[in-house]
Formats: structure tokens, C-alpha cells, sequence
């Protein structure tokens, strides 16, 4: 005997992002109108830098409104995204009596809406989100398009889900408390945006992009919306990563493998642009950008203070070998996206935006950073 489960639905995912300055008491009034739908209780999770810049004002701003909220800090930093802190925040919503019921909120950069989008999608079996983004890097990347995850020893963001916020803050007045370092970072995701899909973008950075350390309004402004743009027209043709979504992995191929071997020494726009730089020089050896517009990558990345060149402690060698984590990685082949000169992407077939590379072309490329 067969019985057959008929469980086709249509689920709506959309939602709202809203750019800004001060967006806490937006999020307050959006909370009172049933953003979180049903949720009576509320995590509002952060790390120990956020913590005292902007979560727990937002914890005593919700609890001050009669919202029932617990803040659950862990340690700032790349290392924090692992299966351990997601348990560590499991148990502390355990403990604290949260249930179905429930709600996260989650303040921070890129390593807090990762892992708080993926406790919110596997607690109690799913319960909603908020994202209120407080980096560049974060603006431009983590906290939108629904893709959370942690990363293990042996691989990065291979243990996750997707996972669509209720609603995505940036707020812009934020990134004055970062240090130039950080805000760097985040400029090689917007780098990586304009590369991908928007060539007048990154005309615009080249023309400005000075003006982003002096916080010049206009032009955060400017690239905040512009990221979101691009990574909204790829996430919306394609949610699950069936093949388009890849192109936003643009740089991170090298990118991801360097900051892993760099015990996190590099932050994660740092390797990212390294990432970058690798691939716009394979691109050239292939054909796919031109000598003149691999130099204007280049030369951008390095006006946004950050690397393009492999550190003289990390071993070659070693990062070749640190590829075969790429989540890309197919049969054993390495594969990489690749960007068509400026705002394009190359594709290789009916939704295949990734090519098979053999190890030692790539060797030889890195072997020349």
C-alpha cells in the first residue's frame, strides 16, 4: 500500500529594507504592529562589541515599550561562528523559558545575523527574525538574502540554511563607531556587488571612494542602496542557489580559503579582495576581462585600503589545498565564478556560472600574488 503526501505550497518570503539613520525606535514601532507576527517573547542576540554601541540601548528602548526581551551576548569575531555558540544560544533561550512563541532579534555585523538566522530557522522548529545590520560589511553582504550558517574547522558556512528575515535594518549612522580597518572590509563586498552586476556603481566608487572614511552621506547613501539592488536582483531569480546565486561568490573561492588559513588574522573583506584580485587575474589569463579593467579591480581595491596580495605567512601551498572546501567544489574539482570585464558576469552553459579549474592553473596565479 502507497500513500501519497501531496505537499505542495507557496510560501511568501518577501521582505523590507529599510535604510537609514537611528532605525531603533523604527524598529520598536514595527515590532508593536506585528512584524514578528504572534511573538510574545523576544532574543535579542548581538556580540560583545555591539553590545555596548547600540544592542543593549535597543534591549532597554523594547523593554521600556513593555516587550518581553532576553539579550544574549557572545565574543565579537569570526571565531564565534560555530556550532558552539549557535548550542550557547539555544540553551540560553532554553533556559529562559522561550518556546514557539518566540522571536530573535538580531544586532550586528555579518557573524551575528549568520548564526542568529540560523537559530531562528531551527528553534522550535522556526520561529521569525529581524535583522538589524550595524556594518558595511553586513549592510552589503550577511544580513541580506537569507543564507545563514557557521563554519567548522574543515569548511566555512557548509552547515546552515536558508533562512528570509521578517525585516532588514541599516542603519548607516552606525558604521561612524567603526575602526577604518572594519569599514575597509565592508567596501570589498560593495566592490564585489559592482564588479558582479553594476559597472555605473563601480564608476561611482572609483570617483568616491575616498568619501566613504570621511562618512560622507551622499555616498553611503549611495552604495548602501546599490548593494542592495544587486544582491535583491540575483536573490530574487534565485533564492536557493541553483546556479545564479553563485556569481555573488565572486572572490570567494580564494577569498574564504585565505581567511580560514589566516586563523582569522585577516578580517573577512580583507581576504575577500584577495579573493578578488585572484580572480580577475585568472580572468585575464582566460580571456574573460581585459588587462585595463583587471587593473581598475585592483587599483579600486587598493584605494579601499585593503590587500591584494597574499600575506608572506601564509603558506601557498597550503591555501591551494584549502580550496577544495569551497562549497563549489563538484567530483573533486575546484570551480570559480568569474566576473565579464566590469558589471557581468561569465556564463558557461544554461544556469552554470561556474568553471572547472584545474589546481595548477590557479597554483601558478596565487604563486604570482
Amino acid at each position: 500500500m502507497k500513500f501519497n503526501c501531496e505537499l505542495v505550497r507557496t510560501v511568501d518570503d518577501s521582505y523590507e529594507i529599510e535604510i537609514g539613520r537611528n532605525l531603533a525606535d523604527k524598529l520598536i514601532e514595527d515590532l508593536k504592529k506585528g512584524l514578528c507576527g504572534k511573538a510574545s517573547k523576544y532574543a535579542l542576540v548581538t556580540d560583545s562589541t555591539v553590545d555596548g554601541l547600540y544592542a543593549e540601548k535597543i534591549c532597554e528602548k523594547m523593554a521600556a515599550e513593555g516587550f518581553s526581551v532576553e539579550k544574549i551576548v557572545f565574543p565579537a569575531g569570526e571565531e564565534s561562528k560555530t556550532r558552539a555558540v549557535k548550542e550557547f544560544i539555544e540553551d540560553r533561550m532554553l533556559e529562559k523559558q522561550f518556546h514557539r512563541d518566540s522571536a530573535i532579534i538580531a544586532v550586528g555585523g555579518g557573524v551575528v545575523t549568520d548564526i542568529a538566522g540560523f537559530t531562528a530557522g531551527t528553534f522550535a522548529r522556526g520561529i521569525p527574525f529581524v535583522n538589524y545590520s550595524t556594518t558595511l560589511l553586513s549592510a552589503a553582504d550577511a544580513s541580506i538574502g537569507g543564507k545563514t550558517a557557521v563554519d567548522t574547522p574543515l569548511a566555512t558556512n557548509l552547515i546552515g540554511l536558508f533562512n528570509q528575515p521578517k525585516k532588514v535594518y541599516i542603519d548607516i549612522d552606525s558604521w561612524k563607531t567603526l575602526p577604518e580597518r572594519e569599514l575597509a572590509s565592508g567596501l570589498a563586498e560593495t566592490i564585489k556587488h559592482a564588479c558582479l552586476g553594476d559597472s555605473e556603481m563601480f564608476t561611482f566608487l572609483e570617483k568616491n571612494i575616498e568619501k566613504v572614511f570621511s562618512f560622507d552621506a551622499e555616498t553611503l547613501e549611495y552604495i548602501s542602496e546599490h548593494n542592495c539592488r544587486v544582491k535583491y536582483d540575483v536573490v530574487m531569480k534565485d533564492e536557493r542557489e541553483s546556479g545564479l546565486r553563485e556569481t555573488l561568490n565572486l572572490g570567494h573561492t580564494v577569498g574564504r580559503a585565505a581567511e580560514t588559513l589566516s586563523d582569522y588574522k585577516l578580517l573577512h573583506g580583507e581576504a575577500v579582495a584577495i579573493g578578488i584580485v585572484a580572480q580577475v587575474k585568472l580572468g585575464q589569463k582566460l580571456g574573460y576581462i581585459s588587462e585595463e579593467n583587471a587593473q581598475r579591480v585592483i587599483s579600486l581595491c587598493k584605494r579601499a585600503k585593503l590587500p591584494v596580495s597574499i600575506p608572506d605567512y601564509m603558506d601557498k601551498g597550503a591555501l591551494v589545498k584549502k580550496l577544495y572546501t569551497d562549497k563549489k567544489v563538484r567530483v573533486g574539482k575546484l570551480r570559480f565564478v568569474f566576473q565579464k570585464e566590469i558589471g557581468g558576469m561569465m556564463c558557461f552553459g544554461d544556469n552554470v556560472y561556474s568553471q572547472p579549474i584545474e589546481e595548477s592553473v590557479i597554483a601558478e596565479i596565487l604563486e604570482q600574488m
